[in-house]
């Protein structure tokens, strides 16, 4: 035999392995031919074709219609993971008889219906939904092999530590109501599931129900409560009352729609009730309450008032605006189409964005490396791990910093973090001058207590809403806010995340009594992507 080639008989079969040491491993083929002829199968490369997708898929769906966990598991590629969602398929979820419908290939990618009985403790519900797979060829042993993802075996299994579980709720069922009193479904409004999951794993009990026999979806690992699927029967739920208007709801989820990777937050800034909440995400991840993401500049709401409050400048006073500003050697520079102006005031570098007057503002005294942080911190409610909105929620972050990422976080880049949550309570606290904590559930049924700050002076508040006026109808938001009646303001923001190609889109706004901000990772100028979404909320007044 030639070089690179090994022989052995093994068992009475004549056994090739091919390859060189350098290749770090030897593929053993023990294939032999039809007539038994004893001659080797070459390892297969390439897509799978036809005939091995509908082989590969036929053998699977025979062995999961037959509980067979670990054969159905051996046909993909990772059979560790998934004969152990397998077998909770059947042990845990308590799930028989399955029929399995596939539909027509395209490619290598199967769509299928699931036909199945859940039973458990006398009690049983048919159960049936469709999902999908892909066929792969398999790196090691080149057979058609079935791509294991959890979702495979149903749609909400979406991370590899969810499982199937048939049992006693763990909290009873909640009737999530709006404040108009009008009931809040995951189908009418489907960014509100996984945040009306959260409410009834933390209000069931409180609400007064009685839990029920649900198969859920079991979110292992990362705290998330259960998903429910499929009710075997029916808890008593709980009125649950919430500070969501369902006009403002039914706004952001049509308009989160349009942009993909998008979260928006609405509040009412004179009590800091939540209005609204919704995201466009295949993940279930609540973004508008939990993102943590640079808030590009929007931040210069927030620098804005450190600038005032420490009597660096005014509204009306210097704010030059040159075409590169430098701190601690790093270069910051302004749009590629913004036109330099030395004569600017605070409003005009405000309502035009320009980054290199904020960058040299931050050098002026009193200003030190922990003023935005105490700004942020003190004025605004932000950054302290201290809001008890009724479900998980972000605070924001505004690290006291030195070097380059003291500038940067001037303008929302650096390390500052926050969620379209903690934007639109920024602008509420500008607007009104006082900090409201955003609250999603009245604090009076826990008990909670809800965060405090000074909030602003009345002429800093002042100051920022007029800036922020000037912004909606001359400046960069313009073009968003446009035909939007009453007292509007705005603030636009695009913030540059590491290894991503687009910048993220950020905006926030106010229509009377209603502030709102987004963010999308459509990417863009805030007043792009973002700034439609908040104003498509804004219009409904609330």
């Amino acid at each position: 035999m030639g070089k690179g080639v090994k022989a052995a008989v093994i068992g009475g079969v004549f056994a090739v392995m091919v390859g060189g040491a350098g290749h770090g491993a030897y593929n053993l083929v023990s294939a032999l031919d039809g007539d038994g002829g004893g001659v080797a199968a070459e390892k297969k490369s390439g897509p799978p074709d036809k005939d091995e997708v509908e082989e590969t898929t036929a053998k699977f769906f025979s062995a999961w219609e037959k509980g067979a966990a670990a054969t159905a598991a051996s046909y993909t590629n990772n059979d560790g993971a998934a004969e152990q969602l397998f077998t909770a398929f059947g042990e845990d979820a308590h799930i028989t008889g399955v029929k399995i419908t596939p539909g027509a290939a395209r490619g290598t990618t199967v769509p299928y219906t699931v036909r199945a009985k859940v039973a458990y403790d006398g009690k049983s519900k048919p159960l049936s939904y469709r999902s999908r797979l892909k066929v792969v060829r398999g790196l090691t042993t080149g057979r058609a092999l079935v791509d294991w993802q959890p979702s495979v075996v149903h749609p909400e299994l979406k991370k590899k530590e969810d499982t199937l579980v048939t049992e006693q709720s763990a909290t009873p069922p909640i009737e999530a109501v709006g404040r108009d009193g009008s009931e809040l479904t995951k189908e009418k409004y489907p960014s509100l599931g996984p945040i009306l999951d959260a409410l009834r794993d933390k209000y069931g009990e409180k609400a007064g129900g009685t839990p029920g026999v649900e198969l859920v979806v079991r979110h292992t690992g990362n705290g998330a409560p259960d998903t429910p699927l499929l009710t075997l029967a029916k808890g008593r739920p709980g009125k649950l009352t919430t500070t969501i208007s369902p006009g403002a709801q039914t706004a952001a989820e049509m308009a989160v729609k349009r942009f993909a990777q998008s979260s928006v937050v609405a509040v009412k800034p004179s009590t800091g009730e939540v209005l609204a909440v919704a995201n466009n995400r295949t993940d279930g991840f609540n973004a508008a309450f939990q993102g943590e993401a640079a808030p590009g500049s929007t931040m210069k709401i927030i620098t804005a008032a450190m600038l005032i409050d420490n009597g660096v400048t005014s509204m009306n006073g210097p704010a030059p605006c040159p075409d590169t500003a430098v701190w601690q050697s790093q270069t910051f520079k302004n749009l590629t189409d913004m036109k330099p102006d030395e004569s600017a005031t605070l409003s005009n570098s405000f309502m035009r964005s320009c980054n290199t007057a904020f960058i040299k503002l931050i050098d002026e005294k009193p200003l030190t490396d922990a003023s935005l942080t105490q700004e942020a911190e003190e004025r605004f409610g932000l950054g302290q791990d201290n809001w008890k909105t009724g479900i998980a929620s972000f605070d924001g972050s505004v690290p006291a910093v030195d070097g380059p990422d003291r500038a940067a976080g001037a303008i929302g880049q650096g390390q500052v973090q926050m969620s379209p949550l903690n934007m639109a309570s920024v602008t509420a606290t500008a607007i009104t001058g006082a900090f409201r904590q955003p609250y999603l559930v009245s604090p009076e049924l826990d008990g909670r207590e809800l965060a405090r700050a000074r909030g602003l002076r009345a002429s800093t508040a002042a100051q920022l809403k007029q800036m922020m006026r000037l912004t909606a109808t001359q400046g960069t938001a313009a073009q968003a806010m446009a035909g939007l009646g009453g007292d509007i303001g705005a603030k636009t923001g695009s913030a540059e995340v590491d290894g991503n190609a687009r910048s993220n889109s950020w905006f926030t706004g106010f229509r009377g009594d209603i502030a709102a901000a987004a963010m999308t990772e459509e990417g863009g100028h805030g007043g792009d992507a973002a700034g439609p979404i908040v104003a498509a909320v804004l219009r409904t007044g609330g």
